[in-house]
């Protein structure tokens, strides 16, 4: 199986995972090196990161960083790519 490939590039993920506090960021930092060490198969199965596919129908899925934060990710290929991180749950799914 692969391994993941963290993306961390988009100009919104970035500047929402640097406006973060202390705290969260130290949080979302240790999942991050946590997924870089894992593969494809563990992160669909993996509880605590509850993978979940995002109903709008265009391939984008939500994940759990801390006990605050979700991100919205892409997958293509081996490549995890970050789109944004959002504090509190819903609006992670455009509800709110």
């Amino acid at each position: 199986m692969s391994r993941v490939l963290l993306d961390l590039d988009h100009p919104h993920f970035q500047d929402e995972l640097l406006a973060l506090d202390v705290t969260d960021l130290r949080m979302v930092g240790k999942t991050l090196r946590r997924l870089k060490r894992m593969e494809w198969n563990e992160v669909h199965r993996d509880a605590g990161l509850k993978w979940e596919s995002i109903k709008s129908g265009d391939g984008r899925y939500s994940i759990r960083l801390s006990i605050r934060c979700r991100a919205v990710v892409r997958r293509e290929g081996d490549f995890m790519r970050f789109q944004a991180i959002h504090l509190d749950h819903d609006s992670t799914y455009g509800r709110k």
